[in-house]
C-alpha cells in the first residue's frame, strides 16, 4: 500500500505546476541508553513472593519520519526500530519495530480523504505479537480552530505465545480538536472495534451451560484531552475503555487519567514528566487471561516517569530518565511493582 501511495503522490507532484509546490521534510533520531530494571520479567507477586533480582540492560532506539506535501496531496511516513538486551534475564531481550504510512488528498479547502496503514511487531520474551491495521478516513477542517477525522478499517492482532488472545475485526473511530487560541486546545476521541477470536467462548466455571459459541468482544474507547502550549507545556487526558465479551472473565471496564508536562529549566535543561492513574473493574471477578501478559512500558495502572535532557551540541543530547510502575489485584492478593532508571544519549539529524 505504501509503495502505491508513494507512486501516485510522486506522479501527481511531477505534473506541470505540482513539482514546484512540493515540500519535502524528514528527520532521524537514534537513542542509546543504559538501564537499571528492578523487575525485568514483569512478574506479579503475592504477599510471600520475592521480588525478581534487578538487572541491567542496553537499549537502542532509532526512529525516522518524513513527509512530501504538494498542493493537494500529502504523503507522511514513519518507522521505528528498537531493541533491548538484558544481562541476567536473557529471556526478556526484545526487538520491536513499527511503521505507519498515510496518504491524503484535499477536496477543496475544507475536506480531505485518505488512507493509512500501520504495523507493529514485537519479538522476544513471552510477549511476541504483531499488530496490524489499515483505515480509510475523511477529514473536515472548516478553519484553523476546528478539525475532525472519521476513520474505518480492519484491525488484526496476532499473539504468538498464546493464540487464544489473537483476534481480528473492523474498527470505527473519530478524533475531534478545537483550538481556542495558539496555546489552549481541547480534543475528544472515540473508537469501537468488533473483535472475533478463533476459540470458543468460556462459560462460567462450575456451570452446566455450554459455550455460547466463538468468542466475540466489543471494544469501546472514549475520552477527552486538554493541552496547553506556553512556557510550560501541559497535557491532561481522561479515557474510558469497556471490553464486553461473551467469554467468562474477559469483560473489563477501565478508567484512566493521564497527564504530561514539559518545562525548560536553567542551564538549558528540559524536564519532561508523565503520569497515569487507573481504575479497573471486572464484572466476573479478576481472571488472569493470556492478555495480561501483553503489556509493555505502560503495564501498571499507575505510573510516573521523569526525564531530564540537555543538548551537548546541535545534534547530540544527554538524558537521564526514571520510571516507576505499579498496580494491585487485591482479590487475588497480587501486586506489581517496577522501577527503571536510564542514562543515555540521543543523536538528531
Amino acid at each position: 500500500m505504501s509503495r502505491l501511495l508513494s507512486a501516485l503522490l510522486l506522479t501527481a507532484l511531477a505534473l506541470p505546476g505540482g513539482a514546484h509546490a512540493a515540500d519535502v521534510k524528514g528527520s532521524l533520531r537514534v537513542t542509546g541508553r543504559v538501564l537499571g530494571d528492578s523487575n525485568a520479567p514483569r512478574d506479579f507477586r503475592d504477599a510471600q513472593g520475592q521480588q525478581p533480582l534487578p538487572d541491567m540492560a542496553l537499549s537502542l532506539l532509532a526512529s525516522s519520519e518524513g513527509s512530501i506535501t504538494g498542493e493537494r496531496l500529502q504523503l507522511v511516513g514513519r518507522y521505528e526500530l528498537g531493541g533491548r538486551k538484558y544481562v541476567r534475564y536473557g529471556t526478556e531481550d526484545v526487538l520491536i519495530q513499527g511503521a505507519a504510512v498515510e496518504g491524503s488528498m484535499a477536496l477543496g479547502t475544507q475536506l480531505g480523504v485518505g488512507v493509512e496503514g500501520r504495523a507493529k511487531d514485537r519479538r522476544g520474551g513471552t510477549r511476541d505479537y504483531s499488530d496490524l491495521g489499515a483505515d480509510a478516513f475523511l477529514e473536515y477542517a472548516p478553519d484553523v480552530r476546528v478539525a475532525l477525522r472519521v476513520r474505518a478499517g480492519p484491525h488484526r492482532f496476532v499473539y504468538r505465545a498464546d493464540s487464544r488472545a489473537s483476534f481480528g475485526g473492523p474498527e470505527l473511530g473519530f478524533l475531534g480538536r478545537y483550538r481556542f487560541n495558539r496555546r489552549h486546545s481541547l480534543s475528544v476521541f472515540g473508537e469501537y472495534g468488533s473483535r472475533r477470536y478463533g476459540v470458543e467462548a468460556a462459560p462460567p466455571p462450575q456451570s452446566d451451560e455450554p459455550s455460547p459459541g466463538r468468542r466475540r468482544d466489543g471494544a469501546l474507547l472514549a475520552g477527552a484531552g486538554y493541552t496547553y502550549r506556553g512556557p510550560l507545556a501541559l497535557g491532561l487526558t481522561y479515557s474510558f475503555q469497556e471490553i464486553s465479551s461473551n467469554s467468562f472473565g474477559e469483560t473489563v471496564l477501565r478508567h484512566r487519567l493521564s497527564g504530561s508536562a514539559g518545562l525548560r529549566l536553567p542551564w538549558n535543561v528540559t524536564l519532561l514528566a508523565q503520569g497515569a492513574l487507573g481504575i479497573s473493574h471486572y464484572p466476573d471477578g479478576i481472571f488472569l487471561s493470556p492478555e495480561i501478559t501483553l503489556v509493555e512500558e505502560d503495564e501498571g495502572q499507575n505510573s510516573l516517569s521523569l526525564k531530564l535532557a540537555r543538548p551537548m551540541s546541535e545534534h547530540l543530547d544527554v538524558e537521564v530518565s526514571y520510571g516507576v510502575y505499579g498496580t494491585n489485584l487485591p482479590t487475588l492478593r497480587l501486586s506489581y511493582f517496577r522501577q527503571v532508571l536510564g542514562v543515555g544519549l540521543t543523536w538528531r539529524l
